[in-house]
């Protein structure tokens, strides 16, 4: 059975991405090494417990001991580091975390895995999982590809594109098997509540306030966090060492125009809208071109804006207490 490294698997996408590769990949185990943090909720997992492929780990990428240990005492066949501080509203007002996390943690990551994989490279995958952000912002027109130039304009995406930097150095200079996977906005099951569409669902059904930012123009493109995990699937199993993949849903939306679906979707009134100052270096659009997985890899996303909607919105719905209890913690 191969063993697969996931960090941060307690996290939105990473329970997601451990759920699905436990359903589709029968022949994998995996271990979770998750410093717990307040976005790391070991709820999203819990019903794993019982299942012996997963061990979960508690423990801080940027320990090299911690991980030292883990790498002494497994033979990992593979890592996807889902790793990362990423809300930026945070990065604007404490980004050393973020530098900590996403620079650092990533580094002492790469420099474990490149020790203990000496001479098995060909045999090995290390996926670093990024963001679009690292592009910076577009106009009303265009699309980011893989040679878009990185143009970080928060704290935290500048910290993103620090650590790709890192893993692409990591190959260039050692030959290290690593692939970089920058995706779109995520949205879907277990994400965490002050991110745009948990925050105006659980805010409508609580009748409060849905905070939009500036005059809600802004444009995201979201992906649905299964077609997500797909694609990285694909990545580890069968991408180029060494290659950039753009992950994107093909689903640009503004932000009022998806804040006014969710409340059509929950029966709430548009009036619970109230437009607030505007973020710090708020950028305007984000847009992947995605047509290298597809040519490359075969993914294509097969989940429907409208049909994620639904069901993110259900999920919601469904598991009022995993939110309630999050929203109700010191430390959110």
């Amino acid at each position: 059975m191969n063993t697969l490294l996931v960090t941060g698997g307690y996290g939105f996408i990473g329970s997601n991405f451990i759920r699905y590769m436990l359903e589709q990949r029968g022949e994998w185990a995996i271990v979770n090494l998750d410093k717990v943090t307040y976005a790391g909720n070991p709820a999203n997992l819990a019903d794993l417990e019982s299942d012996a492929r997963l061990t979960n780990i508690h423990g801080d990428i940027c320990d090299r001991s911690t991980v030292e240990s883990l790498f002494e005492h497994r033979q990992f066949k593979a890592v996807v580091h889902f790793a990362a501080e990423s809300h930026v509203d945070r990065s604007i007002t404490g980004p050393e975390q973020f530098i900590l996390t996403n620079v650092l943690g990533t580094q002492v990551l790469l420099d474990v895995a490149r020790h203990a994989w000496d001479g098995m490279y060909d045999d090995r995958a290390f996926v670093h999982v990024s963001t679009d952000e690292v592009y910076g912002a577009l106009k009303e027109e265009g699309y980011f590809t893989e040679s878009t130039p990185l143009a970080p304009n928060s704290p935290y995406s500048a910290s993103k594109a620090g650590s790709d930097l890192i893993v692409r150095s990591y190959h260039k200079t050692y030959g290290f098997p690593a692939t970089i996977t920058r995706c779109s906005n995520n949205y879907g099951p277990y994400q965490f509540p002050e991110k745009l569409i948990p925050l105006m669902i659980t805010n409508a059904l609580h009748d409060k306030p849905l905070p939009v930012y500036g005059d809600g123009l802004y444009v995201r493109d979201w992906l649905y966090v299964i077609d997500h995990c797909r694609a990285i699937e694909a990545v580890l199993t069968r991408g180029r060492r060494g290659e950039v993949y753009n992950i994107g849903g093909n689903n640009e939306r503004k932000n009022i125009d998806l804040v006014k679906s969710i409340l059509d979707l929950l029966g709430k009134p548009h009036s619970l809208i109230e437009h607030v100052t505007d973020r710090l270096g708020h950028d305007r659009r984000y847009a992947i071109d995605p047509k290298k997985i597809t040519k490359e890899l075969g993914w294509t996303p097969t989940v429907k804006p409208e049909e994620g909607l639904e069901l993110t919105v259900r999920w919601y719905l469904e598991n009022r207490e995993w939110w309630e209890n999050l929203l109700r913690r010191k430390d959110r």
